[in-house]
This record gives C-alpha cells, structure tokens and sequence, in this order.
C-alpha cells in the first residue's frame, strides 16, 4: 500500500483514474490528489496491478460483510432427550411431546436409552422404544442416524423437517 509498493512502474486501476501503465511516484501523486490510497492488488503481474480506493473505507465494508455473512448462517442446536430401556407409556408421551416441540423449533434431536448396570441385556427394549419414537415424529423430523449402541448409551438422531 502506498509508499511499500517496491515496483518502478504499475498498471493502474479504479474510479476517476485513467487505466494505464503509470511510473509509481506518478500513480501515488494520482492517488493523493484525490486523498485515496494506491493499493497493490495483483503484486505478480508485468507490471503489478494498483487500485486508487479508500483502503480503510475498503475494510470496513468487508467486516461489515463478514458480520452479515456471519449473522445469516444458522446455529444448529441440539436437544437431547434420555430414555431408560424400560420407560412406561405415560413418560414416553410426556418425552415425545417435548421431542416434537423441539423439532418444530428447528432443533436436531438426540434421543437416546441410558442402561444403567444389568440393564444392557435390554437392548432391544431400547432400540425398539427408539424406532417408535422415529415412527411417531416422522412427520416433524427425519432419521439422521438409526440406533447405534455406544458404551452404556443406545442414540438416535433426529433433524427437524424443513
């Protein structure tokens, strides 16, 4: 930028400047007459392409871009919600309930079975509880993953439908 850029002569770019291939000190004098800076874009062209633009109005709009950019993109939440491999009817409404609710928030759910000392020899208790609970939501979310048992832990993934 400025009084750094090395190169004798520079191909010159940007408004109310006529485009060419301008001595250096000639561009800069360009530059200050309209109280801008010379910027180096293209530092390994023949010869280096310089832009005459306000370099600090030029970075903040490029933060202000970010922070556009930034602010539109969704934050993904996860919901969780723990069952136990032997969960009665009444608890398993009352969890589903909430489960539906978080789906409609636009939340991804993780639903999954605790089993707590013997109780791993339910297995299947477990991932059938949670293969009624993906058929129950079908119509608020879709099965991101099936159930897979890690550890003490049988989970489930649920992503709300859009």
């Amino acid at each position: 930028m400025n009084r750094n850029i090395r190169s004798e002569k520079v191909r010159l770019v940007g408004d109310n400047v006529e485009i060419g291939v301008y001595d250096t000190r000639d561009a800069l004098k360009i530059a200050q007459e309209q109280e801008l800076d010379l910027v180096e874009i293209s530092p390994k062209a023949d010869p280096p392409v310089c832009k005459v633009m306000d370099y600090k109005k030029f970075l903040y709009e490029q933060k202000k871009r970010d922070k556009a950019i930034k602010a539109k993109a969704s934050k993904v939440v996860v919901k969780e919600i723990r069952f136990g491999p032997q969960t009665d009817d009444h608890d398993y409404e009352f969890k589903k309930k909430h489960a539906e609710k978080f789906l409609k928030e636009g939340a991804k759910l993780k639903a999954f079975v605790f089993f707590k000392g013997r109780s791993i020899v339910f297995k299947e208790q477990g991932q059938i509880l949670l293969l009624r609970l993906a058929q129950d939501l079908e119509e608020f979310g879709k099965v991101e993953q099936m159930p897979k048992l890690e550890g003490k832990r049988m989970t489930m993934f649920l992503a709300p439908k859009k």
